[in-house]
């Protein structure tokens, strides 16, 4: 069995020794975040039945899946900061606790507005893989961070993109709530999974109340360059990410394809392949430039997009794409998480939340963008909105660049 040691300054049994970080719990926090970022993601191929099934309009049934990414940022604000003050463990199984009632009621729920509510609810208490990934990064020793963070974010990459796949044929096959029957039922096993097979957390905690906690968030935001900086690289690539996915279902229904959800769910196996990068990309960002994979990583989720929009009628140029986005999506978010638990280990937590409340907000943005372009100019209107996200932050990355190489000949 390989283990990696971890420093006692970063991870102490009781006695203040060296513990040892075993691989084995580095794939069950990639699996528990693969199981919980699902349930955010379960949606997305279903919007057209469920418009169907409401009766309701495209526009309309966009908003349950913009409330579930707005619900995910409130829960990113408002919970995530606990976890530099109190128990990780606890912390994580309460949350998987909430979703399963929040699971439920998703399945039980008779109107298009209690939908929204239950997707906002669902949102809100999916926030486990938060916890866990800088849990994971405090356990990493410095020079394994990158590779060890990459590991689990591929297990919530990969979560998020077979998300699709299983809810697109659970909902042919046997209608969307019972999907969520499904989920509430994994989320029962993985709350017992945890329970008793994730290490208790004894890392030092701090001691400021709830309010102090919320308030430095703002101190970190305006203290730290780096934050500031990956906060619009990653929203801006999750923007135009969630603008393409939360429309595809209704694109492959459209003439040339003509497709049902099955089929959108399975253009998440397309995205795996990109998915499984996101641990390579992890060991480059610890022995290279990470900024520098960043830039790179936004060119080539742009290239996706041109791509998608000259090509995208052809099923081959959608499948390109895809690939090429999914790449470029996580390879950006690696790297900007990496680059951001490499600073300030006490507040890691914090830092977490910052980072991940602006990425769902730009993600509640692109999909809410994403449904009004599908309205006003179909697929053209869809492409026009991913590739503006794309440009803000080039131009931001192209403006901090020639900044720090004044900085550097001053």
């Amino acid at each position: 069995m390989s283990k990696v040691e971890v420093s006692p300054s970063i991870a102490n049994d009781t006695r203040g020794e060296a513990v040892t970080f075993d691989r084995r719990l580095v794939w069950l926090m990639a699996v528990a975040c693969a199981l919980a970022v699902a349930n955010l993601y379960y949606i997305q191929p279903m919007l057209a039945s469920m418009a169907r099934d409401f009766s309701v309009s495209v526009g309309q049934v966009g908003v349950v899946a913009t409330m579930g990414q707005v619900g995910y940022a409130c829960g990113l604000l408002l919970i995530i900061p606990l976890g530099d003050n109190y128990n990780q463990r606890k912390l994580i199984v309460g949350m998987l606790v909430a979703v399963i009632i929040a699971l439920v009621a998703m399945a039980l729920a008779p109107s298009i507005l209690l939908v929204t509510v239950a997707s906002f609810l669902v949102g809100l208490a999916t926030v486990v893989p938060q916890l866990i990934i800088p849990y994971a990064a405090s356990l990493a020793p410095e020079k394994a961070r990158g590779q060890v963070v990459g590991t689990v974010m591929s297990g919530l990459l990969i979560g998020i993109l077979l998300a699709r796949t299983l809810s697109g044929f659970i909902a042919a096959q046997w209608g969307w709530r019972e999907m969520y029957w499904i989920a509430a039922v994994m989320m029962i096993v993985l709350a017992v999974v945890v329970r008793f097979f994730l290490p208790n957390d004894l890392s030092a905690k701090g001691s400021m109340s709830y309010p102090q906690l919320l308030h430095s968030l703002w101190d970190l935001l305006r203290e730290e360059s780096i934050l500031r900086e990956v906060i619009i690289f990653g929203s801006m690539a999750f923007g135009a990410f969630s603008a393409f996915w939360v429309t595809l279902s209704f694109y492959l229904e459209t003439p040339p394809y003509h497709f049902g959800s099955e089929v959108a769910g399975l253009f998440g196996l397309v995205g795996v392949v990109g998915a499984l990068a996101a641990s390579l990309v992890g060991k480059i960002a610890d022995r290279r430039d990470p900024r520098f994979a960043n830039g790179v990583s936004l060119v080539i989720t742009l290239i996706s997009f041109v791509l998608m929009w000259l090509a995208g009628q052809w099923l081959v140029g959608l499948i390109i794409g895809t690939i090429l986005l999914d790449l470029g999506t996580q390879a950006n978010q690696v790297t900007s998480q990496a680059r951001i638990y490499s600073i300030r280990p006490e507040a890691r937590n914090r830092m977490n939340t910052v980072y991940m409340f602006c990425y769902f907000v730009g993600g509640s943005l692109g999909s809410m963008l994403g449904t009004f372009g599908w309205g006003v100019a179909k697929w053209n209107g869809v492409s026009l909105v991913a590739c503006a996200f794309l440009v803000v932050a080039l131009v931001a990355y192209a403006w901090r660049t020639l900044k720090l190489r004044q900085y550097m000949h001053a």
